[in-house]
């Protein structure tokens, strides 16, 4: 698995400092998507003690999300329970797949939130109410429907 960069935000997942990890090799190619580039297998191999490094240089942060990695989610279901386990506990993860289902590798105990869905332009994203992509915050291991903090809320707020 590879990445092509990183970048703080503040909205991908509501209230968290989110180092998020762009992973390239995307086998969706949605229709309008903002990140074309990642449709290529390119970048930096994602490997445990690279996704150490990235966390340790970016102190302060409450949460990694990896924004893709559908093609292998056995390996990114490790990569999440390599961070719980093994570098902080405390922080959360989330994931985002262009996926409409959850993934059978995915074991929800490693992960806090989890997006799913094909982005469709006609449909928006996840600040649209009309939007097909749902994210969850996952509680008890159960996914619990959180979509409408994006457009009930005006993102997140």
């Amino acid at each position: 698995m590879k990445y092509t960069d990183t970048e703080i935000t503040f909205s991908e997942f509501p209230d968290e400092i989110s180092l998020c990890i762009n992973i390239s090799n995307c086998p969706w190619h949605c229709s309008g998507c903002h990140s074309p580039e990642l449709w290529k297998d390119i970048g930096t191999e994602l490997t445990f003690d690279e996704l150490h490094k990235l966390i340790d240089s970016n102190k302060g942060i409450t949460c990694v999300g990896f924004m893709g990695g559908d093609y292998d989610t056995p390996y990114l279901n490790e990569l999440a329970k390599y961070v719980v386990n093994d570098i902080d506990p405390d922080l959360n993860i989330g994931w985002y797949s262009g996926n409409s289902r959850l993934s059978d590798y995915i074991n929800t105990e490693w992960f806090d939130y989890i997006k799913l869905g094909p982005y469709d332009k006609k449909l928006g994203g996840l600040d649209n109410p009309n939007t097909n992509q749902r994210f969850y915050k996952i509680e008890n291991g159960q996914l619990i429907d959180w979509t409408y903090k994006f457009w009930k809320h005006g993102n997140n707020k």
